[in-house]
């Protein structure tokens, strides 16, 4: 009886050295609360104990906070997974919520919340408190980090992660996780303020394993971001300005004497291509990747107007049309 009782310890002590307690919380604002309560479901219930099995929509039921809208649930479930959930204002699927783009898998047309469990420290990691339906807290704007490591020959044991002003600099604190294995990207979901903020990634979770973000997409040697919105990145090379086997910025300073001026603007600003030879391909491109204007056929300068250009930081992408060539240059928009 003694071996037994000290096999079942051994295994207790075992399971809970892995487990990690996880708060989910939903904000349910704006909403009618069903009479059969809110609930999560996912693929974590089993291993946390609930009766039914996975994706079960009745048996998890979240508890309101005190006199909020704030409805949560803390579970203990493994640390270093990726676990996949959905919100009900009820308990049937009917009563499931919609997930917005942003926030969902994503790939293969996965439409589930997901979260990372990346630490075994002696707290609670919270996810939410998420309105309902929607991406984030409130006050809050979600940013999705992505980038295609690739180019990298090996990963580093300790994992893919970012640092930036928006979590303190700290390279050990935010890992990315590998969402899609039919590629070399990572990912990582944040919520942050409204405003700007300076990031890197690195290939591990020390500042030597940082990349090199080259000049034309850096500030301060760092990648930068203006966050007014729920924002997905374009999936970009690691110590690169674009995508992985994308023409390079490094390799294509080929086109010469051009000049950007002045800039910043808070009006506008000419673009002098000194060649009216050849002709070219501008675009203007935002920080998430997006293509926000296009000017076909430019053959000498070109004045960029400010217009409805929110402020920020743009990427111009410059093309001599004849040889295919590309140019990036930075422009900053006050």
């Amino acid at each position: 009886m003694k071996k037994i009782f000290l096999i079942i310890s051994l295994v207790s002590v075992i399971s809970f050295a892995h487990a990690k307690k996880v708060k989910f919380a939903v904000n349910m604002t704006d909403q009618t609360i069903s009479t059969y309560g809110v609930h999560v479901a996912g693929d974590f219930q089993t291993i946390a104990g609930f009766t039914g099995g996975d994706w079960a929509s009745n048996t998890t039921l979240m508890t309101q906070e005190a006199d909020t809208n704030i409805y949560s649930i803390v579970v203990d479930i493994p640390a270093f997974s990726k676990y996949e959930y959905k919100f009900l204002n009820g308990d049937q699927w009917y009563n499931v919520e919609f997930v917005p783009i942003e926030s969902r898998v994503g790939y293969n047309g996965n439409d589930n919340r997901w979260i990372y469990v990346d630490s075994l420290a002696d707290d609670t990691t919270c996810v939410g408190a998420i309105l309902f339906s929607g991406n984030a807290p409130t006050g809050l704007t979600l940013v999705r980090f992505m980038v295609d490591m690739q180019t990298q020959t090996s990963i580093n044991n300790k994992g893919v992660h970012i640092a930036g002003s928006f979590q303190g600099w700290d390279p050990i604190k935010t890992i990315l996780y590998h969402l899609d294995t039919t590629t070399q990207n990572y990912e990582i979901i944040s919520y942050v303020d409204t405003g700007n903020y300076e990031y890197k990634y690195y290939n591990g979770n020390t500042l030597t394993t940082s990349e090199t973000v080259p000049g034309e997409c850096s500030t301060n040697g760092n990648r930068y971001l203006y966050v007014t919105h729920d924002t997905v990145f374009s999936t970009i090379c690691f110590s690169s300005c674009s995508v992985c086997n994308a023409v390079g910025i490094a390799k294509n300073k080929v086109i010469n004497n051009v000049k950007l001026f002045p800039n910043p603007s808070s009006d506008y600003s000419i673009l002098e291509l000194n060649d009216p030879d050849n002709i070219y391909n501008i675009k203007i491109i935002n920080q998430t990747g997006q293509l926000i204007r296009e000017y076909s056929n430019i053959s000498n300068s070109l004045i960029i107007n400010k217009n409805n250009l929110p402020k920020g930081i743009y990427t111009v992408s410059i093309t001599q049309n004849k040889y295919l060539k590309s140019l990036f240059i930075k422009l900053i928009i006050l």
